[in-house]
């Protein structure tokens, strides 16, 4: 009787997964019992043919950037590496990672290209139809400052709106807004999630798990999609100063259309 109850749990469970699947797809959700692709390098698990991306290393005020054709057999253990189980790719950024001229905050953060990831993506939000599909899982915070941006949409000069986690507030950003929406309060480390930007007509629809959050009004050009760990802490509000104390966020699936 005890076997046959396992079983029976094992299929529903399997059931369970497959309908998933099929609701999100060609977005594939992590396997925990096998790998679906190698895991020598992240653009085995993820399409990066038009992605660019920048690592907390590197010289002061310039983080080194792997751009393709290199980035298509590039890791960088424990920054932008395939995870342990091969099933996603782990992205790390430490509080006191090299940051970007214009960021106090350092990432490990991927950034929309375009023509095979040789030129910067740069799109209107007034034309066309812009979709960034993801499923990814926060594993880790900073402490004292437990905040990380996920995925998030940038402007020609500043970030537009962005999936951010303080402790376990996950929140729908919306320019300066940190707290425009908020999407749920108990957010547990190493959930799963899907998000997705819909953005055409000068707006921007943020879904949660296939769920309508918020749509933001948006008129501007110079945009871009980008996904990773953007850690929103540094060695100014964070201790200790080190490479243990860090953001991570697993990436599962990775999907961009412009029509």
């Amino acid at each position: 009787m005890r076997l046959t109850r396992k079983r029976t749990l094992t299929m529903a469970a399997v059931a369970a997964l497959s309908t998933l699947t099929a609701l999100t797809a060609p977005i594939v959700a992590p396997d925990a019992a096998a790998a679906a692709a190698p895991c020598d390098y992240p653009a085995q698990q993820l399409n990066l043919t038009n992605w660019k991306e920048t690592l907390p290393t590197g010289p002061s005020g310039s983080p080194t950037e792997i751009k393709q054709p290199a980035l298509a057999t590039y890791s960088s253990d424990p920054w932008f590496r395939v995870n342990d189980r091969c099933t996603g790719v782990q992205f790390r950024s430490p509080v006191n990672g090299v940051t970007t001229p214009n960021s106090s905050y350092a990432r490990s953060e991927l950034r929309e290209m375009t023509n095979n990831g040789t030129e910067r993506a740069s799109w209107s939000a007034t034309s066309g139809t812009h979709t960034l599909t993801f499923r990814e899982a926060f594993n880790k915070l900073p402490n004292t400052k437990p905040h990380v941006v996920g995925a998030q949409i940038h402007g020609s000069d500043d970030d537009i709106t962005a999936f951010r986690l303080e402790g376990s507030n996950l929140y729908i950003t919306k320019g300066n807004d940190t707290h425009h929406k908020l999407v749920t309060s108990n957010y547990n480390l190493h959930t799963v999630f899907e998000g997705k930007y819909v953005v055409s007509n000068g707006q921007i629809k943020v879904y949660y798990n296939g769920v309508l959050q918020t749509t933001i009004s948006h008129t501007g050009s110079g945009n871009y999609f980008k996904v990773g760990a953007y850690t929103q802490a540094n060695c100014g509000n964070s201790s200790p100063c080190s490479s243990s104390n860090y953001g991570q966020v697993s990436v599962y699936a990775l999907k961009v259309t412009h029509s």
